[in-house]
């Protein structure tokens, strides 16, 4: 991906230094001739792929919308007056359709898809290899399933010559069985490659974990559940070559485990089967360790002033073991830079909460090039470790227990815990996949198919079911009347 957005940004000031207009004659260079070059499919996934940084690790976008919600994270409104009730909003389910991340969520989604569908149109015109093809088109499909993720029922067109009259809303379940049926056509024409020209690009492998996630969340989508169909999926990753990054102590992490070198500049594509590439103020920004931290204790760690953001609620917190070295993300007590961070936090709106209050995270540890706006850090979509809590949980929701116990274990012995005492059960799942993929963007999903995400936790009320799906923005809804809100708002 890197070599791709390269490409993309170099064209760009290649563009932009052309000032002897009669050098070449680059208007009579056709579409059709500019993307059958080999380098032109690079430039049209580039495009694409230049999306991507919005989905992992920014602010008050879809990151916040989807993990915000859950009982990962929340960014309270502060004594002090920092920061707006927005983010609690999310948290306690208080949120409205006028909301902006979710606004920026459905645009980013809807906008990806606008060039995602423009370079398919490009590439299969051109003659482009299927492969590059088939890249663009699982990549597109990946938009959607965000989009059905969040909104359930949603407009849908992959040819962008459409009206705003003639676009018409499809089902979740139609759009479901179009995302597992362009998956299904083309992740096999997708090269092996791992790392290298397809470090945060869509292989093989990424495409069937894709599948995978599309069987695990079946039945949320359609009312019929695909297991076995999961478990198929992970099946066909495992054999991809991956294993589990060590967990092994490193003195020169500034978290003291090379485990945290999964969420570093570069994603170990020994785990990692797809990554976001991230470069501060270049393609991207993590801001999740900066935004969690308090102003001096930013300082004392990594040279710039935290944003006093971000907090873990404490009940999430206090579920690790002590000796889980998954814990070492978490800073409570005292800190650098004269800093003692509390657990608990008894208000988050009004009047909101102590600038020390909360448990944060840093998770993702500043890496070179970082400032005061965030850091480099890439962001992990998918890992093996996912792949083994996927097979462990389709093999007990199955009715055999005892195969998915390997699984797990695996997992939790990296993290330095003892294999489980006896065979899983659905909460040992559950809550394991807590404890590995926090602040990963995961939780949200995986609340709603354990039919945890209305029930009452912290600070947070029982809610209805109404709001396991986020409302049609206002705004999209007055661009266009053929819209209709999601049942509750």
């Amino acid at each position: 991906m890197k070599k791709l957005i390269i490409s993309m940004l170099s064209l760009a000031v290649f563009a932009q230094s052309c000032t002897k207009v009669n050098e070449s004659v680059y208007d009579k260079y056709t579409a059709d001739q500019f993307f059958a070059d080999p380098k032109g499919p690079d430039i049209a996934l580039a495009s694409v792929y230049a999306r991507m940084p919005q989905f992992g690790g920014g602010d008050n976008g879809y990151y916040d919308t989807n993990n915000m919600c859950t009982d990962e994270q929340v960014v309270p409104h502060r004594l002090s007056g920092d920061w707006g009730p927005e983010n609690a909003y999310l948290y306690t389910r208080a949120w409205t359709p006028t909301l902006g991340q979710i606004n920026t969520t459905w645009n980013a989604c809807y906008n990806s898809i606008y060039l995602a569908n423009l370079a398919v149109t490009q590439l299969e015109k051109s003659g482009a290899p299927a492969a590059k093809i088939s890249e663009v088109r699982i990549l597109r499909a990946w938009f959607y399933y965000l989009l059905i993720d969040d909104f359930g029922d949603v407009p849908f067109y992959t040819d962008n010559n459409i009206t705003t009259a003639e676009l018409k809303t499809q089902t979740r379940t139609q759009i479901y069985n179009w995302i597992v049926s362009e998956i299904t056509a083309n992740a096999d024409r997708l090269p092996e490659t791992k790392g290298g020209v397809f470090y945060g690009r869509f292989n093989k492998w990424a495409a069937y974990t894709f599948l995978a996630k599309m069987y695990l969340n079946a039945g949320v989508y359609t009312g019929a559940p695909k297991w076995a169909e999961c478990l198929a999926a992970c099946t066909k990753v495992a054999a991809g070559g991956y294993t589990l990054h060590p967990g092994t102590a490193n003195a020169s992490s500034p978290l003291g485990n090379k485990y945290f070198e999964l969420f570093g500049d570069l994603c170990p594509d020994d785990e990692t089967i797809l990554a976001i590439w991230l470069k501060r103020n270049v393609i991207g920004n993590n801001v999740l360790a900066l935004r969690s931290v308090n102003g001096p204790n930013g300082i004392a760690m990594f040279g710039y002033s935290g944003w006093n953001g971000t907090i873990v609620p404490e009940e999430t917190y206090n579920k690790y073991a002590a000796n889980d070295i998954r814990i070492k993300q978490f800073l409570i007590g005292a800190q650098p830079g004269g800093v003692t961070y509390t657990p608990q936090v008894t208000s988050l709106i009004n009047p909101g909460a102590g600038n020390t209050a909360g448990v944060r995270n840093v998770k993702f540890y500043p890496v070179a090039p970082n400032d005061g706006s965030g850091s480099s850090n890439d962001f992990p979509i998918y890992r093996y470790a996912d792949i083994l809590l996927m097979m462990a949980e389709c093999n007990v929701r199955l009715g055999n227990a005892a195969a998915a116990k390997p699984f797990i274990d695996q997992v939790r012995v990296r993290a330095g815990l003892s294999p489980l005492s006896a065979n899983p059960t659905l909460e040992n799942i559950y809550d394991e996949r807590g404890f590995e993929l926090n602040w990963e963007g995961h939780r949200r999903q995986d609340m709603i198919r354990f039919g945890t995400f209305t029930l009452a936790h912290g600070l947070v009320p029982a809610v209805d079911a109404h709001w396991q799906l986020f409302p049609i923005p206002t705004a999209a809804m007055n661009a266009n009347p053929n819209l209709k809100q999601n049942p509750g708002y």
